[in-house]
């Protein structure tokens, strides 16, 4: 008897996720492209003012009177829509989460102009958070002019973040890692096919406007050595414990805004103020930091400069982005990574721990530690370094700073910065249904309560229903015998209101540890 053979169908469910990608791509790398470009004439315009007041000290009156003038569109724009506030990476994440939602239209418009008078006006922000924002809003306008939703509409806008920070620092494949690692959560091969395809085609923009020399492009004279790996881990100790105090002085500095009394949308005019005299006195210190990271790679200062060079942008950082003004910390925690390698290098130097030749080398590989410890994402921090800087001579010392000072952090009791910020943004809370189904992607990672359990064995929520189990390339149908592994993903239907209450409750269940509201059966 004859086998019929297998009609295989022509799939193109990939080739569509790569197709919308690639379109959301071009759409955010022409206008984060544009908005970084403004930012750089923006600021470079505002350090020739600054010189230009120096020769003239009356021009400093008119100079505090447009400021204030500044402050006060900026704040109003703020203020008309809030969900512009910040880097805007925790409202991302929120959207991806189904933790919140937005009008994408206003969104657009007026991160595009407040980012832009806000971080061109010399401001200790970066660029990097509103650039992930725009291209995530972009690709929530794609997805609604193309009717797409549920899991299309999340895959659009991960790509669209995805494109935005790929423009940003023209690094496409850290930006893919970290959607999925740091905002998605999950290595859904839809999100990180779209955003792939999204992030390459924004970097080409990228690289048609501003050349192809990467953003961080550092000269250095050899590769480290394994002897001084020692230093290495005293590395990422001294960068954990100060981006512990960075993630706490960030979350509570909206607390100290709240004791001025201002209106909240009005708190932007104190760092408009507090600019004036260090770009008085140190207009090459101004933004978010790109420009002291060479600087400071070209020829670092004396160690007490250092120090003070750290203060002064560590204070002013996070007063700038705890005013709630359109602006990230991307770029200025990888500047302050920077500024501690090369404290921690001239002081190994002058201790005889280490050769001056290997300070650059502490420049640049502190920059993913500090990150890789503040944000808690050594994937991502590892990747970005190694695509800004242009180079692959450092993985090997970026893998053990970023994991060193990610450990650090972990010990010491610190939150993934954008987790931390989004839980202050909204909780979620079990809404009225709306009728509308969506999906939920839950990866089992190893340790996972529910790992090598049955899935009768767990009380689930109601408003969900286990629909499937990904094991590899295939999908298994569950049922109550069917046992749960550690690589699984769990994909739940549920409603779309209540797509993020049902997660926090799928979460106790992954969790590493039980959860007293989901006790097994």
């Amino acid at each position: 008897m004859k086998h019929q053979p297998i009609k295989r169908h022509l799939d193109l469910t990939r080739f569509n996720e790569i197709g919308r990608g690639l379109l959301v791509g071009l759409m955010a790398g022409v206008v984060v492209s544009i908005f970084r470009y403004c930012i750089e004439r923006g600021l470079t315009l505002v350090q020739w003012v600054y010189s230009q007041i120096n020769g003239t000290p009356w021009l400093v009156l008119p100079w505090i009177g447009l400021s204030l003038l500044v402050a006060f569109l900026v704040g109003l724009l703020v203020k008309q829509t809030p969900d512009i506030k910040g880097s805007g990476i925790p409202q991302v994440e929120g959207q991806l989460a189904g933790e919140l939602d937005y009008r994408w239209w206003p969104v657009l418009w007026k991160k595009f102009v407040g980012g832009i008078l806000g971080i061109g006006s010399g401001l200790f922000l970066g660029r990097e958070g509103p650039s992930i924002q725009l291209g995530a809003t972009i690709g929530q306008g794609f997805a609604e002019t193309t009717h797409q939703t549920g899991a299309d509409r999340r895959s659009l806008i991960a790509g669209g973040a995805a494109a935005g920070l790929s423009a940003a620092f023209n690094a496409p494949i850290a930006s893919t890692l970290f959607v999925l690692e740091e905002v998605y959560h999950n290595f859904s091969p839809i999100i990180w096919t779209t955003a792939l395809a999204s992030a390459i085609a924004s970097n080409f923009i990228s690289l048609n406007f501003f050349g192809l020399v990467p953003v961080l492009h550092i000269p250095y004279a050899q590769t480290l050595p394994l002897t001084q790996y020692g230093n290495l881990i005293g590395l990422g100790v001294f960068l954990g414990i100060l981006g512990y105090l960075y993630q706490n002085v960030t979350l509570t500095m909206p607390n100290w805004y709240a004791k001025l009394r201002l209106p909240s949308w009005f708190n932007g005019v104190v760092p408009f103020m507090l600019v004036i005299p260090i770009g008085l006195w140190w207009p090459q210190f101004l933004g978010g930091g790109n420009a002291v990271i060479l600087n400071l790679a070209k020829l670092p200062p004396i160690l007490t400069a250092l120090i003070g060079i750290f203060v002064l942008r560590f204070v002013f950082s996070t007063v700038s982005y705890g005013s709630g003004l359109p602006g990230g910390i991307f770029l200025p925690i990888l500047s302050l990574g920077a500024i501690l390698g090369a404290i921690y290098a001239q002081a190994a130097v002058a201790l005889g721990w280490m050769p001056a030749q290997y300070v650059t080398n502490f420049i640049i590989i502190a920059m993913a530690g500090y990150f890789a410890g503040i944000g808690k994402a050594p994937f991502t921090a590892i990747l970005l370094i190694t695509e800004m800087v242009g180079t692959l001579q450092h993985l090997m010392p970026l893998a053990v700073v970023s994991l060193t000072a990610y450990l650090v952090v972990d010990l010491l009791g610190g939150a993934p910065i954008y987790e931390a910020l989004l839980e202050k943004l909204t909780q979620p809370q079990r809404r009225e249904y709306c009728g509308v189904q969506d999906r939920l992607e839950v990866p089992i990672f190893e340790g996972a309560v529910i790992e090598g359990h049955q899935v009768r064995d767990f009380q689930w929520p109601k408003e969900s229903l286990l629909i499937a189990i990904r094991r590899g390339e295939r999908q298994v149908i569950p049922h109550g015998d069917t046992l749960m592994r550690a690589g699984d993903t769990l994909i739940i239907l549920t409603d779309r209101n209540n797509r993020a209450w049902v997660r926090r409750q799928i979460d106790q269940l992954t969790a590493t540890t039980p959860a007293p509201a989901l006790e097994k059966k």
